[in-house]
């Protein structure tokens, strides 16, 4: 595999990565995954403007984000996925320090890797549905950012794996934050749902394309806390996310969802979603 580290690109073995970089000892880094469709990398700026504001709010002064694009482009080249449904993955890190101080010296010298890779779409997912579970959401209070550290988000999805289910659905204070790598929404009466845009959950990229889609349909949707206690009264629920696009959840906490069966509106908002990155492919 070729990949991209610290202004070169070269062969995923000869890749040295101290173990002084903050982002190994600290999880002191931000990062993107941006989804490519033959032959364009989707909704690029909106990844790039995401990105930058995430390292802003941590406090990484890393700027070099002219080379970016083509380097994504030279890589699906070097790696033959020209012709492949993958993905990108891009990670900052704030850089190498020693010794090691929980502060960080302001001078330091950012660090930037990428890689892709083939990523089929889940198609069975997206048709049929899937079952996510309920956890308490014990992350920290600046979800907002898309910082490298995952641990809780690991560990729950682990837990949902162990179980059969494919995501788990956070709650903080009795409220519906987010998955551990989606947004989520709800329909109800024909409107969609969504908990608004805080420091407890990320600005998905996704997120963002169903709500202008909502408008291009004239789907009424509103942005509000939805409280734990409400979720019995929901038509659909649904999954947002790069890799996930919009995927309906059939099953949550072994509760049965509009009898297993995608709903209309999931439909409806799949078949834009997807009109999109075909449009952009002409």
């Amino acid at each position: 595999m070729m990949v991209f580290y610290n202004g070169k690109i070269l062969d995923l073995e000869n890749v040295a990565v101290s173990p002084f970089d903050r982002a190994f000892q600290f999880g002191d880094g931000v990062y993107e995954v941006i989804r490519y469709y033959p032959k364009i990398f989707f909704e690029y700026e909106s990844h790039l403007d995401r990105l930058k504001s995430s390292l802003k709010k941590i406090e990484i002064s890393f700027t070099a984000f002219e080379d970016v694009e083509s380097v994504l482009y030279e890589l699906i080249q070097k790696n033959n996925l020209e012709d492949q449904l993958s993905i990108a993955y891009i990670q900052i890190s704030r850089g190498n320090q020693f010794p090691r101080r929980h502060f960080y010296n302001e001078n330091l010298e950012p660090s930037i890797f990428i890689c892709v890779e083939k990523y089929p779409a889940k198609v069975n997912e997206m048709k049929n549905g899937v079952r996510v579970g309920l956890e308490e959401d014990i992350r920290w209070m600046r979800c907002d950012i898309k910082t490298t550290s995952l641990l809780p988000n690991v560990l729950s999805k682990q837990r949902a794996i162990k179980n059969g289910l494919a995501e788990i659905i956070w709650h903080r204070n009795g409220f519906i934050t987010e998955g551990t790598q989606t947004n989520v929404c709800f329909i109800e009466n024909s409107e969609l749902i969504t908990p608004p845009l805080s420091n407890l959950i990320l600005p998905g990229i996704t997120r963002g394309i169903v709500l202008r889609l909502c408008e291009k349909l004239g789907i009424r949707f509103t942005e509000r806390d939805i409280k734990l206690s409400e979720l019995n009264v929901f038509d659909e629920i649904l999954l947002l996310s790069t890799t996930a696009e919009v995927t309906p959840v059939i099953e949550l906490d072994g509760n049965i969802i509009n009898g297993r069966v995608p709903g209309s509106i999931c439909k409806s908002l799949q078949s834009e979603y997807q009109k999109l990155y075909n449009t952009e492919n002409r």
